[in-house]
């Protein structure tokens, strides 16, 4: 579903990622691991368009993907949960869900009910503004808006960040469900190495801003995936 080949990413004359590459298949998590710092969320920032690429290639569905701005990333089925969650704090819970509806046909522009299914506190406090939610009901509505969009690809950068422990459960299990679906190819950036090894169907390491590992599940011990990610400590 994604393929990477040789990215690399500037901020002015600063060069944060140096040619990165990496696929991602749908039906799996790819994870992307690593410490503070070394790259992980200039790269999704560059697939999803936050952030334009200074070189490098992307293939999304077997095409070329150009660069393009995130609007139109997202009509194509590229969706972002962010880091720091970027949900709208003065519009309601509903409000913010309807924010992702606009890149889709207008008859398909509804919040499908199993958003609440997955996540039920955002059906109860439907009404409530953004602000009002605690960091892990938040983080809840980062996934429900970017699901409503009806995505083939789903970015997660850090969602465990800040979250008390039965969130993390909840979104490790809307994970396996999306990914045991199989409609969609979905790439998680994580820091928490037991959340992310449990989850992932293959891991790229990054460690200042280049792969220092890329490997299946099956083809990595958890201590080669463990070490590779200790690099950077």
């Amino acid at each position: 579903m994604l393929e990477t080949s040789d990215l690399t990413v500037h901020y002015g004359g600063s060069q944060i990622l140096h040619g990165v590459s990496m696929e991602a298949r749908k039906g799996e998590v790819t994870c992307i691991m690593g410490t503070n710092g070394v790259g992980k969320t200039s790269l999704m920032n560059a697939i999803a368009g936050t952030h334009h690429r200074s070189g490098g290639a992307v293939r999304f569905d077997g095409q070329p993907l150009p660069k393009l701005p995130a609007d139109r990333l997202a009509r194509m089925g590229i969706a972002y949960v962010p880091q720091g969650r970027m949900i709208f704090p003065l519009l309601t819970v509903r409000e913010n869900l309807e924010t992702g509806l606009s890149c889709l046909p207008r008859g398909e522009r509804h919040v499908p009910d199993r958003i609440f299914e997955m996540f039920p506190v955002l059906k109860d406090m439907e009404r409530r503004r953004g602000g009002d939610l605690s960091g892990g009901q938040q983080q809840q509505l980062a996934f429900g808006r970017a699901l409503v969009t009806r995505p083939r690809l789903l970015l997660m950068d850090e969602p465990t960040e800040g979250i008390q422990p039965n969130i993390i459960q909840l979104i490790g299990r809307v994970i396996r469900q999306l990914r045991d679906e199989g409609d969609m190819a979905l790439v998680l950036v994580e820091q928490y190495f037991d959340f992310a090894f449990d989850l992932a169907d293959s891991f790229y390491v990054l460690n200042q801003g280049a792969t220092v590992l890329a490997a299946r599940k099956a083809e990595a011990t958890r201590d080669e995936v463990q070490n590779a990610f200790s690099l950077g400590a």
